[in-house]
């Protein structure tokens, strides 16, 4: 983990970037800690969970993307604490351990595509893949200035019902 000083104090913050692509990851942490935040990574929701349960700093800002790799053969005779769960399962989680958050949520899935997997969210700011730097860091400084959701607001964060759960590449 890199925890190079920040450009400015108000920059002081902590974000953990996750995505299964390690190209798009890359690009987000470099960005992001060129601008001086200190980033955590995950490439999937089981590393992201346990990150948000044994870092023991402030997260101020998970960068999740929607579709991440489904859950593989599990050979365990007890529960995954950390399982593999899609973007908006992730978020439902990481409030559940941490009370407070700010999300933003990406993916390459077209609007209607979201729309049609349940997705859509008042809540949850969007970041629609592809994108540039500057519209990634105008969005992270636009949620960074807003107030978090509270793990009462993750019921607005819709998760599709079990049998409509679809994986996308």
């Amino acid at each position: 983990m890199d925890t190079e000083t920040p450009k400015s104090p108000s920059l002081a913050k902590t974000i953990l970037v996750v995505d299964d692509d390690p190209s798009m990851r890359l690009i987000c942490v470099k960005t992001l800690r060129a601008e001086g935040f200190t980033v955590l990574e995950a490439e999937g929701s089981s590393e992201a969970l346990q990150v948000l349960t044994t870092y023991q700093e402030p997260i101020d800002l998970l960068l999740t993307d929607l579709m991440l790799p489904p859950p593989g053969l599990q050979l365990t005779s007890t529960q995954n604490p950390y399982p593999r769960v899609h973007g908006h399962d992730v978020i439902q989680r990481a409030l559940a351990i941490r009370k407070t958050l700010r999300v933003i949520l990406m993916s390459s899935l077209s609007y209607h595509e979201r729309k049609a997997y349940q997705t859509i969210t008042d809540q949850v700011p969007f970041l629609q893949k592809p994108f540039s730097v500057e519209i990634m860091m105008q969005l992270v400084h636009e949620v960074l200035a807003s107030a978090p959701l509270s793990c009462v607001d993750s019921a607005a964060v819709k998760s599709p019902a079990k049998q409509d759960v679809r994986w996308y590449d």
